[in-house]
């Protein structure tokens, strides 16, 4: 029964707490039913007038949310009316009706309103019932009969209870708003997160859809060409190596798509500097004959910069791929004190033909590679990554010919060691 009490108590709380004008049509009203019905029932029945004017003291507690200083100056204005008039003979009203319209200003009112409203009130009712001869001077100590230090101190505790309830009142409002702002910055920071994400997926999608394609590319075109006049062993090697790039860009992009799936599934780890032979064999199938100088470093790198070392790697030998097909390509990695250094150098062109290394028995030209359109997001992936680190980068032409790409990494301090490259 008490579980039941308590529930039906807590449904009414909420149905009033969503309609305010209720409570107050409840107070208001179950106030002049109240009084008015406790006045008809003495003995003699006093006048209409007299149950009118007593009533009338409650009615305005109907509008205290709205406008709370003209409640509380109607109610006083009723309670000075029924002391000069006396239209009830032997009816002391006292201060016990004031105090909800005092509650009601001290509540939602600024505090020099409340306090100014309610000192006028209670100047006011207690003169009035003073001068009528219904209570006693100020008795320090006593609160009956009424006397005026019985209206301060009804009026004070009314004052005090109104104030406290909107002090704390405002300070729930704050914490909402505060609760507000947090969610809205957290669901902020959350698509900034997704949005962050997203661009790094589209990065390693880029780099290895690019990368495998462009050698399936170019693997393509050298078989074509080989077809025409070359043995059919030789075109039957040339379409194993693009059947096997293909698998290869395969197996990465369901690496990274993984990534994007809600599961426990079993993900393959992040690729590092321990993985460059998979990008030297493909760019070697694709027709390049690279050198690969990886000075042995003095210390572990971490993992982060390994990765961003090997996607930086693999989009230069892409790049490489597109704009200069089969050509010489010299990769080296480099250790410092407290840098990582990336170098990858492609040609050098002569006379509009791509040196491959030791030319053919016949001496035919190597034909001018066909450039595979590109989107210079390569470029722009790299010199992002870069920046993560706060490393430096330069591209462009070399020396001797060809192009180059030299990035430079710092090695951050006191993170935890990643796998060194054998």
């Amino acid at each position: 029964m008490t579980t039941q009490t308590t529930a039906a108590l807590r449904d009414a709380h909420r149905r009033f707490a969503g309609r305010p004008w209720l409570a107050d049509l409840a107070l208001g009203g179950g106030l002049t039913v109240f009084d008015m019905a406790t006045l008809l029932t003495r003995d003699p029945a006093p006048g209409p007038a007299g149950v009118l004017l007593w009533g009338l003291q409650t009615v305005p507690l109907f509008w205290r949310r709205r406008c709370p200083r003209t409640v509380l100056g109607a109610m006083t204005a009723v309670f000075v009316a029924f002391e000069v008039l006396d239209p009830v003979a032997g009816k002391t009203p006292g201060p016990y009706l004031l105090i909800f319209g005092v509650y009601a200003l001290a509540r939602y009112t600024a505090l020099p309103v409340g306090l100014t409203g309610s000192a006028l009130s209670l100047l006011a009712a207690v003169v009035t019932d003073l001068l009528s001869g219904r209570s006693g001077p100020p008795q320090p100590g006593s609160l009956e009969p009424i006397t005026a230090t019985t209206f301060v101190a009804f009026y004070g505790v009314a004052w005090l209870l109104g104030h406290g309830r909107r002090r704390l009142g405002m300070q729930a409002a704050r914490l909402r708003d505060l609760n507000a702002r947090l969610r809205a910055e957290q669901e902020i920071n959350a698509r900034q997160a997704v949005v962050a994400e997203r661009a790094r997926i589209a990065r390693d999608l880029h780099d290895v859809v690019a990368h495998h394609v462009s050698a399936i590319a170019v693997q393509a075109r050298a078989t074509e060409e080989v077809l025409e006049d070359a043995p059919q062993g030789d075109g039957r090697k040339g379409v194993a190596r693009i059947a096997e790039t293909a698998d290869t860009a395969l197996i990465e992009m369901r690496r990274i798509l993984g990534l994007l799936t809600a599961g426990d599934e079993a993900i393959a780890p992040e690729p590092s500097l321990a993985h460059l032979d998979r990008l030297i064999a493909a760019a070697e199938a694709a027709g390049c004959r690279v050198t690969a100088r990886l000075d042995g470093p003095s210390g572990a790198i971490p993992p982060a910069v390994q990765v961003s070392a090997y996607r930086i790697l693999q989009e230069a030998l892409t790049n490489v791929l597109k704009h200069a097909g089969p050509a010489d390509t010299l990769i080296a990695v480099r250790q410092e004190s407290a840098a990582l250094t990336i170098e990858v150098v492609n040609g050098p062109v002569v006379d509009g033909r791509a040196v491959t290394g030791t030319p053919a028995a016949d001496d035919r030209p190597v034909p001018v590679p066909v450039p595979v359109p590109g989107s210079g997001r390569g470029l722009i992936g790299i010199r992002e990554r870069v920046a993560a680190f706060g490393g430096t980068v330069r591209t462009g032409p070399h020396p001797r010919g060809g192009w180059q790409v030299l990035a430079t990494l710092p090695l951050p301090l006191g993170e935890a060691p990643g796998k060194a490259p054998a």
